[in-house]
Protein backbone atom coordinates (compact mmCIF):
# COMPACT_ATOMS: atom_id res chain seq x y z
CA UNK A 1 0.00 0.00 0.00
CA UNK A 2 2.75 2.61 0.71
CA UNK A 3 4.32 1.89 -2.68
CA UNK A 4 0.92 2.08 -4.39
CA UNK A 5 0.00 5.37 -2.75
CA UNK A 6 3.33 6.91 -3.72
CA UNK A 7 3.16 5.81 -7.34
CA UNK A 8 -0.53 6.85 -7.54
CA UNK A 9 0.48 10.44 -6.82
CA UNK A 10 3.36 10.31 -9.29
CA UNK A 11 1.26 8.77 -12.09
CA UNK A 12 -1.63 11.19 -11.43
CA UNK A 13 0.69 14.18 -11.74
CA UNK A 14 2.29 12.73 -14.86
CA UNK A 15 -1.17 12.30 -16.44
CA UNK A 16 -2.16 15.91 -15.86
CA UNK A 17 -3.87 15.62 -12.50
CA UNK A 18 -6.08 12.61 -13.16
CA UNK A 19 -8.03 11.41 -10.12
CA UNK A 20 -6.17 8.35 -8.78
CA UNK A 21 -9.24 7.20 -6.85
CA UNK A 22 -11.65 7.23 -9.81
CA UNK A 23 -9.48 6.68 -12.86
CA UNK A 24 -8.94 2.93 -13.29
CA UNK A 25 -6.09 3.54 -15.73
CA UNK A 26 -4.17 5.52 -13.09
CA UNK A 27 -4.69 2.74 -10.58
CA UNK A 28 -3.36 0.02 -12.87
CA UNK A 29 -0.38 2.13 -13.94
CA UNK A 30 0.38 2.95 -10.29
CA UNK A 31 0.15 -0.71 -9.37
CA UNK A 32 2.62 -1.66 -12.10
CA UNK A 33 4.99 1.19 -11.19
CA UNK A 34 4.99 0.13 -7.52
CA UNK A 35 6.45 -3.33 -8.22
CA UNK A 36 9.95 -2.12 -9.28
CA UNK A 37 10.11 -0.09 -6.06
CA UNK A 38 9.22 -3.23 -4.10
CA UNK A 39 12.01 -5.12 -5.86
CA UNK A 40 14.60 -2.36 -5.30
CA UNK A 41 13.95 -1.75 -1.61
CA UNK A 42 13.86 -5.46 -0.82
CA UNK A 43 17.11 -5.98 -2.72
CA UNK A 44 18.83 -3.44 -0.45
CA UNK A 45 17.33 -4.78 2.81
CA UNK A 46 19.05 -8.03 3.83
CA UNK A 47 16.76 -8.79 6.83
CA UNK A 48 13.80 -9.05 4.44
CA UNK A 49 14.40 -12.78 3.98
CA UNK A 50 13.86 -13.90 7.62
CA UNK A 51 10.78 -11.65 7.81
CA UNK A 52 9.33 -13.28 4.72
CA UNK A 53 10.32 -16.78 5.85
CA UNK A 54 8.59 -16.28 9.19
CA UNK A 55 5.39 -15.18 7.45
CA UNK A 56 5.54 -18.12 5.05
CA UNK A 57 5.98 -20.63 7.89
CA UNK A 58 3.02 -19.12 9.73
CA UNK A 59 0.52 -18.47 6.94
CA UNK A 60 1.50 -20.85 4.13
CA UNK A 61 2.35 -23.89 6.25
CA UNK A 62 5.74 -24.37 4.58
CA UNK A 63 8.10 -26.50 6.74
CA UNK A 64 10.89 -24.47 8.27
CA UNK A 65 13.63 -26.79 7.00
CA UNK A 66 12.77 -25.77 3.42
CA UNK A 67 13.46 -22.10 4.14
CA UNK A 68 16.74 -20.34 4.75
CA UNK A 69 17.77 -19.18 8.20
CA UNK A 70 19.04 -15.69 8.77
CA UNK A 71 19.38 -12.66 6.51
CA UNK A 72 20.45 -13.09 2.91
CA UNK A 73 23.65 -11.06 2.59
CA UNK A 74 24.77 -12.43 -0.77
CA UNK A 75 23.41 -10.76 -3.89
CA UNK A 76 22.03 -14.07 -5.12
CA UNK A 77 19.95 -14.41 -1.94
CA UNK A 78 18.86 -10.78 -2.15
CA UNK A 79 17.71 -11.11 -5.76
CA UNK A 80 15.69 -14.21 -4.94
CA UNK A 81 14.13 -12.53 -1.91
CA UNK A 82 13.32 -9.41 -3.93
CA UNK A 83 11.65 -11.55 -6.60
CA UNK A 84 9.64 -13.28 -3.88
CA UNK A 85 8.38 -9.96 -2.56
CA UNK A 86 7.41 -8.83 -6.08
CA UNK A 87 5.39 -12.04 -6.59
CA UNK A 88 3.95 -11.72 -3.09
CA UNK A 89 2.92 -8.08 -3.57
CA UNK A 90 1.50 -8.79 -7.04
CA UNK A 91 -0.66 -11.62 -5.75
CA UNK A 92 -1.58 -9.63 -2.66
CA UNK A 93 -2.51 -6.57 -4.70
CA UNK A 94 -4.75 -8.58 -7.00
CA UNK A 95 -6.48 -10.36 -4.11
CA UNK A 96 -6.83 -7.10 -2.17
CA UNK A 97 -8.35 -5.26 -5.14
CA UNK A 98 -10.80 -8.08 -5.78
CA UNK A 99 -11.68 -8.29 -2.07
CA UNK A 100 -12.50 -4.57 -2.01
CA UNK A 101 -14.46 -4.38 -5.25
CA UNK A 102 -16.10 -7.77 -5.71
CA UNK A 103 -18.18 -8.22 -2.50
CA UNK A 104 -20.20 -4.95 -2.95
CA UNK A 105 -20.75 -5.83 -6.61
CA UNK A 106 -21.85 -9.33 -5.63
CA UNK A 107 -24.37 -7.93 -3.15
CA UNK A 108 -25.78 -5.64 -5.83
CA UNK A 109 -26.06 -8.52 -8.29
CA UNK A 110 -27.85 -10.76 -5.80
CA UNK A 111 -30.27 -7.98 -4.78
CA UNK A 112 -30.87 -6.61 -8.30
CA UNK A 113 -33.81 -8.88 -9.32
CA UNK A 114 -35.64 -8.24 -6.07
CA UNK A 115 -35.21 -4.51 -5.53
CA UNK A 116 -36.73 -2.19 -8.13
CA UNK A 117 -35.23 1.05 -6.81
CA UNK A 118 -31.79 -0.47 -7.31
CA UNK A 119 -32.57 -1.26 -10.94
CA UNK A 120 -33.59 2.36 -11.50
CA UNK A 121 -30.43 3.70 -9.89
CA UNK A 122 -28.13 1.36 -11.77
CA UNK A 123 -29.90 0.39 -15.01
CA UNK A 124 -26.86 -1.09 -16.82
CA UNK A 125 -27.14 -4.18 -14.63
CA UNK A 126 -30.58 -4.99 -16.06
CA UNK A 127 -29.24 -5.72 -19.51
CA UNK A 128 -26.00 -7.33 -18.27
CA UNK A 129 -27.60 -9.65 -15.72
CA UNK A 130 -31.32 -10.09 -16.37
CA UNK A 131 -33.73 -11.59 -13.93
CA UNK A 132 -32.80 -14.52 -11.72
CA UNK A 133 -29.22 -14.70 -13.04
CA UNK A 134 -28.25 -11.86 -10.69
CA UNK A 135 -27.91 -14.01 -7.55
CA UNK A 136 -26.01 -16.69 -9.49
CA UNK A 137 -23.64 -14.06 -10.88
CA UNK A 138 -23.11 -12.64 -7.39
CA UNK A 139 -22.29 -16.06 -5.95
CA UNK A 140 -19.95 -16.74 -8.89
CA UNK A 141 -18.18 -13.43 -8.27
CA UNK A 142 -17.64 -14.28 -4.59
CA UNK A 143 -16.42 -17.74 -5.58
CA UNK A 144 -13.97 -16.08 -8.00
CA UNK A 145 -12.55 -13.98 -5.17
CA UNK A 146 -12.22 -17.02 -2.89
CA UNK A 147 -10.68 -19.11 -5.67
CA UNK A 148 -8.20 -16.38 -6.55
CA UNK A 149 -7.14 -16.05 -2.90
CA UNK A 150 -6.77 -19.83 -2.60
CA UNK A 151 -4.79 -20.05 -5.84
CA UNK A 152 -2.53 -17.17 -4.78
CA UNK A 153 -1.82 -18.92 -1.47
CA UNK A 154 -0.97 -22.18 -3.23
CA UNK A 155 1.28 -20.35 -5.68
CA UNK A 156 3.14 -18.57 -2.90
CA UNK A 157 3.52 -21.79 -0.92
CA UNK A 158 4.97 -23.46 -4.02
CA UNK A 159 7.39 -20.62 -4.80
CA UNK A 160 8.51 -19.96 -1.22
CA UNK A 161 11.02 -22.87 -0.97
CA UNK A 162 12.45 -21.89 -4.36
CA UNK A 163 12.89 -18.18 -3.67
CA UNK A 164 13.31 -18.18 0.12
CA UNK A 165 15.15 -21.48 0.42
CA UNK A 166 18.90 -21.65 1.08
CA UNK A 167 21.19 -20.67 -1.76
CA UNK A 168 24.31 -22.74 -2.56
CA UNK A 169 26.29 -20.22 -0.51
CA UNK A 170 23.90 -20.73 2.42
CA UNK A 171 24.26 -24.51 2.16
CA UNK A 172 28.05 -24.19 2.06
CA UNK A 173 28.04 -21.92 5.10
CA UNK A 174 25.75 -24.34 6.97
CA UNK A 175 28.01 -27.26 6.05
CA UNK A 176 31.03 -25.31 7.28
CA UNK A 177 29.27 -24.55 10.55
CA UNK A 178 28.38 -28.22 11.01
CA UNK A 179 31.93 -29.25 10.16
CA UNK A 180 33.35 -26.73 12.62
CA UNK A 181 30.96 -27.91 15.32
CA UNK A 182 31.83 -31.54 14.65
CA UNK A 183 35.55 -30.74 14.67
CA UNK A 184 35.15 -28.95 17.99
CA UNK A 185 33.25 -31.88 19.50
CA UNK A 186 35.83 -34.35 18.19
CA UNK A 187 38.61 -32.22 19.61
CA UNK A 188 37.03 -32.20 23.06
CA UNK A 189 36.38 -35.95 22.84
CA UNK A 190 40.03 -36.60 21.97
CA UNK A 191 41.29 -34.42 24.80
CA UNK A 192 38.99 -36.05 27.37
CA UNK A 193 39.75 -39.55 26.11
CA UNK A 194 43.51 -39.06 26.16
CA UNK A 195 43.86 -37.11 29.41
CA UNK A 196 41.21 -38.65 31.66
CA UNK A 197 41.50 -42.08 30.05
CA UNK A 198 45.25 -42.19 30.66
CA UNK A 199 44.84 -41.14 34.27
CA UNK A 200 42.16 -43.75 34.93
CA UNK A 201 44.25 -46.51 33.35
CA UNK A 202 47.29 -45.57 35.44
CA UNK A 203 45.28 -45.24 38.66
CA UNK A 204 43.61 -48.60 38.05
CA UNK A 205 46.96 -50.40 37.75
CA UNK A 206 48.46 -48.52 40.69
CA UNK A 207 45.50 -49.32 42.93
CA UNK A 208 45.56 -52.97 41.83
CA UNK A 209 49.28 -53.26 42.60
CA UNK A 210 48.87 -51.56 45.97
CA UNK A 211 46.03 -53.91 46.90
CA UNK A 212 48.05 -57.01 46.07
CA UNK A 213 51.08 -56.07 48.22
CA UNK A 214 49.37 -54.04 50.91
CA UNK A 215 50.24 -56.56 53.65
CA UNK A 216 53.47 -57.94 52.23
CA UNK A 217 55.09 -54.66 51.19
CA UNK A 218 53.49 -51.66 52.92
CA UNK A 219 56.21 -49.33 51.63
CA UNK A 220 55.43 -50.15 48.02
CA UNK A 221 51.74 -49.71 48.76
CA UNK A 222 52.43 -46.25 50.17
CA UNK A 223 54.40 -45.37 47.05
CA UNK A 224 51.55 -46.57 44.85
CA UNK A 225 49.04 -44.48 46.82
CA UNK A 226 51.30 -41.45 46.50
CA UNK A 227 51.50 -42.09 42.77
CA UNK A 228 47.68 -42.32 42.63
CA UNK A 229 47.44 -38.98 44.41
CA UNK A 230 49.88 -37.36 41.99
CA UNK A 231 48.19 -38.91 38.96
CA UNK A 232 44.73 -37.74 39.97
CA UNK A 233 46.05 -34.25 40.73
CA UNK A 234 47.56 -34.06 37.26
CA UNK A 235 44.34 -35.46 35.78
CA UNK A 236 42.33 -32.68 37.41
CA UNK A 237 44.76 -30.12 36.01
CA UNK A 238 44.46 -31.64 32.53
CA UNK A 239 40.68 -31.76 32.83
CA UNK A 240 40.75 -28.06 33.61
CA UNK A 241 42.87 -27.54 30.50
CA UNK A 242 40.34 -29.46 28.41
CA UNK A 243 37.50 -27.40 29.81
CA UNK A 244 39.59 -24.38 28.90
CA UNK A 245 39.03 -25.32 25.28
CA UNK A 246 35.35 -24.60 25.81
CA UNK A 247 36.23 -21.26 27.34
CA UNK A 248 38.37 -20.46 24.32
CA UNK A 249 35.35 -21.08 22.07
CA UNK A 250 33.30 -18.71 24.24
CA UNK A 251 35.97 -16.03 23.90
CA UNK A 252 37.35 -16.42 27.42
CA UNK A 253 40.93 -17.22 28.34
CA UNK A 254 41.61 -20.79 29.46
CA UNK A 255 42.48 -21.18 33.13
CA UNK A 256 45.47 -23.46 32.48
CA UNK A 257 47.51 -24.30 29.38
CA UNK A 258 47.30 -27.67 27.68
CA UNK A 259 50.27 -29.94 28.45
CA UNK A 260 53.08 -30.16 25.90
CA UNK A 261 56.39 -31.97 25.50
CA UNK A 262 57.99 -29.85 28.21
CA UNK A 263 55.90 -31.95 30.61
CA UNK A 264 56.94 -35.26 29.05
CA UNK A 265 59.28 -36.26 31.91
CA UNK A 266 56.52 -35.86 34.48
CA UNK A 267 54.16 -37.94 32.30
CA UNK A 268 56.76 -40.71 32.01
CA UNK A 269 57.42 -40.71 35.77
CA UNK A 270 53.72 -41.04 36.57
CA UNK A 271 53.35 -43.86 34.07
CA UNK A 272 56.41 -45.69 35.43
CA UNK A 273 54.72 -45.58 38.84
CA UNK A 274 51.86 -47.53 37.26
CA UNK A 275 54.21 -50.38 36.39
CA UNK A 276 55.46 -49.62 32.89
CA UNK A 277 59.16 -49.71 32.15
CA UNK A 278 59.86 -46.77 29.88
CA UNK A 279 63.01 -45.94 27.94
CA UNK A 280 62.79 -42.60 26.12
CA UNK A 281 65.19 -41.15 23.56
CA UNK A 282 64.98 -37.60 22.28
CA UNK A 283 66.94 -36.36 19.27
CA UNK A 284 66.90 -32.80 18.06
CA UNK A 285 65.54 -29.55 19.49
CA UNK A 286 62.19 -30.62 20.92
CA UNK A 287 61.96 -27.40 22.93
CA UNK A 288 61.88 -25.39 19.72
CA UNK A 289 58.80 -27.11 18.27
CA UNK A 290 55.69 -25.04 17.50
CA UNK A 291 53.27 -25.18 20.44
CA UNK A 292 50.60 -27.00 18.44
CA UNK A 293 53.01 -29.74 17.36
CA UNK A 294 54.35 -30.05 20.91
CA UNK A 295 50.85 -30.38 22.39
CA UNK A 296 49.68 -32.95 19.85
CA UNK A 297 52.88 -34.99 20.24
CA UNK A 298 52.40 -35.03 24.02
CA UNK A 299 48.84 -36.32 23.62
CA UNK A 300 49.99 -39.00 21.16
CA UNK A 301 52.64 -40.23 23.62
CA UNK A 302 50.07 -40.13 26.41
CA UNK A 303 47.58 -42.19 24.44
CA UNK A 304 50.29 -44.65 23.38
CA UNK A 305 51.19 -45.21 27.03
CA UNK A 306 47.50 -45.60 27.91
CA UNK A 307 47.11 -48.27 25.24
CA UNK A 308 50.13 -50.13 26.63
CA UNK A 309 48.66 -49.99 30.14
CA UNK A 310 45.24 -51.19 28.99
CA UNK A 311 46.20 -53.90 26.55
CA UNK A 312 49.71 -55.06 27.44
CA UNK A 313 49.97 -54.53 31.19
CA UNK A 314 53.26 -53.75 33.03
CA UNK A 315 55.61 -54.16 30.05
CA UNK A 316 58.60 -52.21 28.75
CA UNK A 317 57.93 -49.37 26.34
CA UNK A 318 60.53 -47.63 24.17
CA UNK A 319 59.86 -44.08 22.96
CA UNK A 320 61.84 -42.26 20.31
CA UNK A 321 61.35 -38.60 19.43
CA UNK A 322 63.36 -37.31 16.50
CA UNK A 323 63.23 -33.78 15.09
CA UNK A 324 64.80 -33.74 11.64
CA UNK A 325 64.19 -32.24 8.18
CA UNK A 326 61.12 -30.24 9.09
CA UNK A 327 59.20 -32.99 10.85
CA UNK A 328 58.84 -34.71 14.19
CA UNK A 329 58.96 -38.48 14.01
CA UNK A 330 57.57 -40.30 17.04
CA UNK A 331 57.91 -44.06 17.52
CA UNK A 332 56.63 -46.17 20.41
CA UNK A 333 57.12 -49.93 20.80
CA UNK A 334 56.05 -52.44 23.43
CA UNK A 335 55.59 -56.21 23.50
CA UNK A 336 52.01 -57.36 23.12
CA UNK A 337 50.00 -60.52 22.70
CA UNK A 338 49.55 -60.53 18.92
CA UNK A 339 46.51 -62.79 19.02
CA UNK A 340 44.87 -60.59 21.62
CA UNK A 341 45.66 -57.43 19.67
CA UNK A 342 44.24 -58.88 16.47
CA UNK A 343 41.13 -60.13 18.20
CA UNK A 344 40.15 -56.83 19.79
CA UNK A 345 36.90 -55.60 18.28
CA UNK A 346 35.83 -52.95 20.79
CA UNK A 347 37.27 -49.54 21.48
CA UNK A 348 39.54 -48.07 18.88
CA UNK A 349 38.87 -44.47 19.87
CA UNK A 350 42.44 -43.92 21.01
CA UNK A 351 44.08 -44.94 17.75
CA UNK A 352 41.44 -43.07 15.77
CA UNK A 353 42.13 -39.99 17.87
CA UNK A 354 45.88 -40.32 17.26
CA UNK A 355 45.25 -40.47 13.53
CA UNK A 356 43.02 -37.40 13.70
CA UNK A 357 45.66 -35.45 15.61
CA UNK A 358 48.31 -36.30 13.06
CA UNK A 359 46.08 -35.46 10.08
CA UNK A 360 45.10 -32.10 11.55
CA UNK A 361 48.79 -31.15 11.32
CA UNK A 362 49.16 -32.58 7.84
CA UNK A 363 50.93 -35.71 9.04
CA UNK A 364 50.08 -39.36 9.47
CA UNK A 365 50.04 -42.02 12.16
CA UNK A 366 49.95 -45.82 12.02
CA UNK A 367 49.73 -48.50 14.67
CA UNK A 368 49.97 -52.27 14.24
CA UNK A 369 51.30 -55.41 15.90
CA UNK A 370 54.07 -57.40 14.19
CA UNK A 371 55.87 -60.45 15.56
CA UNK A 372 54.76 -59.78 19.11
CA UNK A 373 55.65 -56.07 19.13
CA UNK A 374 53.15 -53.23 18.92
CA UNK A 375 54.55 -50.25 17.05
CA UNK A 376 52.99 -46.83 16.93
CA UNK A 377 54.51 -44.33 14.49
CA UNK A 378 53.49 -40.71 14.00
CA UNK A 379 55.02 -38.17 11.63
CA UNK A 380 54.12 -34.55 12.35
CA UNK A 381 55.25 -31.79 9.95
CA UNK A 382 56.81 -28.74 11.55
CA UNK A 383 57.17 -26.33 8.63
CA UNK A 384 54.10 -24.16 8.17
CA UNK A 385 52.55 -25.08 11.53
CA UNK A 386 51.18 -22.12 13.47
CA UNK A 387 53.22 -21.06 16.42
Amino acid sequence: MPYFLLTSVIVSVAMGGADPYRDVTVQFLAFGAALPLVWLTTLLFAPARPIAASAVRTFCGVPGELLADGPGYSWAARRRTALWFVVHQTAGGIVSGMSLAAPPAAVVLMALPFWAPLRRVWPPWRSAVPGALGPLAGVALLALVAGTAWGAGKLLARLAPVLLGPTPADRLAAAERRAADLASRNRLARELHDSVGHALSAVTLQASAAGRVLDADPEFARQALAAIEETTREAVAELDAVLGLLREEDGARPTSPAPALDGLDALLDRTRAAGLGIAATVEGNVAGLPPMVSREAYRIVQEGLSNALRHAGPVSVTIQLCVNEGELRLTMENPVDTAGAAGRTGGGRGLRGIGERARLLGGEATGAAHEGVWRLTAILPIAGTAR
